[in-house]
């Protein structure tokens, strides 16, 4: 089979190499699955950089969320085991972490329904407790982690302000269904969420970002608001002034979705539920901005890292049918 590989670290677009390599074999309680789509997320960069949590060893494939059909032909969204991810025609996953993938939506939408949505929601549901008419301010709007926090954020009855880089981006925000866009590049953010808030701020921040973006999350945050904090794309992890938490009265909250995994599973597939409701409903449908042949994986990934693409770019392999033996 066709599968990329990082055999050592640095930029995407530099260390990720195709080979022709053997189809992983599946230990206990794994499975094999043909890929049907495999969503490109931040943190596959972060790997090809050695700068994740999770640190796979020498040569591994990056992908690190898939819609993929089982030997017995379900279809199904998975996090694919490492080292051996999902940029290639087959990959491994945990078989009691296996979710049914949705009907209404095709591979790569099904595909993105994971990691980002699940995110979401646990965000937004989980942590903030979001309610019906409160502001939501998620930063990176038209990204793949924030475009999934707006249509929830929309979902859950949330006026949503959308911060973004660029006129392009600010057009998909609207799209996704923003009250009210701030372009970071055109106009202070501060300013006008004070504005867009009657200076009250927001009650929830999503803040997928840090560095600057939290800056202004603490600046923006309304009295008793909460801050998620979700990553670190701008590559600057914040120290939060806790003094400024104290007087203002706001809760930061860290989210890191994988935990659940391992310390409640049940809340993880409770959420996919949901999810599941709400895209057979209409009320989400993951943004799939490009859809990349295999060969197009390297360079995908790169544009992800360097922040120039919208919603999720989904690589599309196109294996033999059915499963190796």
């Amino acid at each position: 089979m066709q599968a990329w590989q990082v055999h050592e670290n640095g930029e995407p677009s530099e260390v990720m190499r195709l080979a022709d390599v053997a189809p992983p074999v599946p230990g206990d309680g794994q499975v094999l699955l043909r890929v049907r789509a495999a969503n490109i997320n931040f943190p596959d960069a972060l790997l090809c950089r050695g700068q994740y949590q999770v640190r796979p060893p020498l040569p591994f494939t990056p992908g690190v969320e898939v819609c993929g059909e089982t030997a017995d032909g379900r279809r199904v969204l998975a996090t694919p085991a490492l080292p051996h991810g999902g940029f290639a025609e087959y990959t491994l996953a945990d078989e009691a972490a296996l979710l049914p993938a949705p009907d209404t939506l095709d591979d790569a939408e099904a595909a993105a329904l994971h990691i980002g949505y699940q995110t979401g929601w646990f965000g937004l549901h989980r942590r903030a407790r979001i309610e019906a008419g409160e502001t939501l301010l998620v930063h990176a709007a038209a990204g793949g982690v924030g475009s999934a926090a707006v249509q929830l954020g929309k979902a859950a009855g949330a006026r949503v302000i959308g911060v973004v880089g660029g006129a392009e981006k600010a057009a998909v925000a609207r799209e996704l269904g923003c009250d009210v866009v701030v372009d970071r590049r055109a106009e202070g953010v501060v300013a006008a969420v004070k504005e867009a808030t009657g200076g009250r701020g927001a009650d929830v921040v999503y803040d997928p970002v840090g560095g600057d973006a939290y800056t202004q999350s603490a600046k923006t945050v309304a009295f008793e608001g909460r801050i998620v904090v979700v990553g670190f794309a701008s590559g600057s992890i914040p120290s939060p002034a806790l003094n400024h938490a104290l007087v203002k009265n706001y809760t930061i909250l860290g989210l890191h979705w994988g935990l659940y995994s391992t310390k409640n599973p049940r809340l993880v597939a409770h959420c996919h539920e949901q999810l599941t409701d709400l895209a057979a409903r209409g009320a989400i449908k993951p943004l799939v901005s490009e859809r990349v042949p295999l060969d197009g994986a390297a360079d995908a990934v790169q544009r992800v890292a360097d922040g120039v693409t919208a919603g999720r770019v989904a690589v599309i392999p196109e294996p033999e049918k059915g499963i190796a033996a």
